[in-house]
């Protein structure tokens, strides 16, 4: 069931309004069963395999809080870790493998094997997994007791709102909201609800309007040149941007209606003056997972600088495989491990080359190059992300550099890419409203709270210009299909 979609619009008031119905004992419950009818609405038998990874991993904590022996513990934790991972890898690495071992065994002229039976990447399955390793991890360490409700942990791995593509929460944060009495509150359902909405125009109007343009450049690279692929990339970069922020905030607003917190994973990402402080803002979840669960357990920095850089760039290598089966995806993250890296270790040089040429890095303007610098190395490492081969990428990034045609700014060449002069000036603003509204978040003022805090007519104006222009504006209705989340092939 996407989000974006009438059937969610019914089962949500359905789910909600009975949540706060029946007695507060049984809700956790009603939500499991809501959750997995949810999850079931895509393929029903995999919600099997969801309930397979979360009884091991429930056992394991069980395992865990029982015994005191260090060996045991740890046995108990690897084994997890081994069963998941590998039922992760069979489901969504199996082709990958197979389709490299080809390329090895045809580079030596011997036949390629070809399996009979098919494998379906089941939805969200990386983020169920990580989030019930996580449990795991968090009862080893003794920063959560181990649940013992086996149907109430079941709830905190399936969690409908984030289940399918995140935030990737934590139990020290969610278990513990599983046992409080929620009681209906209006400005919190209010706060919600524009959160929702909110995540909604991120989605229609922005996300899914921007890809009819980058989907059309992107799949004819024969077509185009340099310049259209670099605002084709630069509007890609919003464009997963608000369908990955989009989900969240959707997610969040939900969970928030029914008296649930759930952790931010965007916070004005690109507006971030450099690649540490961009993986502090982008994927918030995702990226302390990995520092928490494998960064930091490599030793992260306290073996000195190149153990710190290796283990920085095992772990961007792991994202870029988290992301999805293919070599672009190992590539993009390889780039941001090697970002990371040369960031870090530049510091020093960066301060004498600024000395040098006397850079007073108080000005307003050093903080604007800063930023326009980190996001173009972003883009450039989307270009990888997106594209449909690592040969694509190469194309297009040639074309960036040796055949770029700034002219075509002037000759229309952004009306040849997909979308009318009026969709465009259309997505220009709202893209322009999606940069003051992450303004506002990038200095810690929440728009959400500033709109429930005026006054009555200022407030329903502002809402209903947001309703109207994701009614009027958004892209679905006759003739269209609802288009499904990026992050949920993740």
């Amino acid at each position: 069931m996407l989000f974006n979609s009438l059937e969610f619009l019914i089962y949500f008031p359905i789910v909600t309004l009975l949540y706060f119905l029946i007695p507060h004992k049984v809700r956790y419950l009603w939500l499991l069963g809501a959750s997995y009818y949810f999850y079931m609405c895509w393929n029903p038998q995999y919600a099997l395999l969801m309930a397979a990874s979360t009884f091991f991993t429930w056992l394991g904590g069980a395992v865990i809080s029982a015994t005191s022996r260090p060996a045991a513990r740890k046995a108990a934790v690897w084994l997890n870790f081994t069963v998941n991972l590998l039922i992760l890898f069979f489901f969504k690495y199996f082709w990958f493998t197979v389709d490299n071992i080809n390329a090895v065994l045809t580079f030596f002229n011997s036949s390629p094997i070809s399996p009979k039976f098919d494998v379906v990447l089941p939805v969200g399955i990386s983020f169920y997994t990580f989030q019930a390793l996580g449990y795991t991890v968090d009862v080893y360490r003794g920063d959560v007791k181990h649940e013992k409700n086996l149907l109430r942990y079941a709830l905190f791995v399936s969690f409908f709102p984030q289940l399918v593509a995140g935030p990737i929460e934590r139990s020290k944060n969610l278990i513990h909201q599983l046992y409080e009495k929620h009681r209906f509150d209006y400005d919190r359902a209010a706060s919600g609800l524009l959160l929702m909405l909110w995540g909604f125009f991120q989605k229609l109007v922005i996300a899914d309007r921007a890809a009819l343009l980058v989907d059309n450049v992107y799949s004819n690279v024969g077509s185009y040149f340099g310049f259209h692929f670099a605002a084709a990339t630069i509007l890609f970069a919003f464009q997963i941007y608000c369908d990955f922020a989009s989900y969240t905030a959707i997610a969040r607003g939900a969970a928030r209606v029914m008296g649930f917190e759930l952790m931010e994973n965007f916070h004005a990402p690109y507006l971030s003056k450099s690649i540490g402080e961009f993986w502090s803002r982008w994927h918030i979840s995702l990226s302390g997972w990995f520092r928490d669960y494998l960064y930091i357990p490599l030793g992260g920095n306290r073996r000195g600088k190149l153990r710190k850089y290796f283990n920085t760039l095992l772990v961007f290598l792991a994202s870029g495989l988290w992301h999805g089966a293919s070599w672009n995806y190992v590539i993009w993250g390889f780039l941001h491990g090697v970002y990371r890296i040369l960031e870090d270790s530049s510091k020093n040089l960066r301060s004498k080359i600024s000395r040098l040429f006397n850079v007073n890095r108080s000005k307003p303007y050093y903080p604007v190059f800063q930023i326009t610098l980190t996001f173009i190395v972003v883009c450039l490492s989307w270009i990888f992300f997106r594209a449909e081969n690592i040969w694509d990428a190469g194309f297009i990034l040639r074309k960036i550099f040796l055949d770029f045609r700034p002219y075509l700014l002037f000759g229309g060449g952004l009306v040849e890419m997909g979308l009318s002069a009026a969709d465009l000036g259309l997505l220009f603003a709202a893209i322009a409203v999606l940069i003051f509204a992450d303004i506002l978040k990038y200095r810690n003022i929440g728009a959400n709270s500033v709109i429930l805090n005026m006054n009555i007519i200022m407030r329903f104006a502002l809402i209903l210009a947001l309703l109207f222009a994701t009614l009027v504006f958004g892209i679905y209705g006759a003739g269209y299909t609802a288009s499904q989340f990026i992050y949920f092939q993740f």
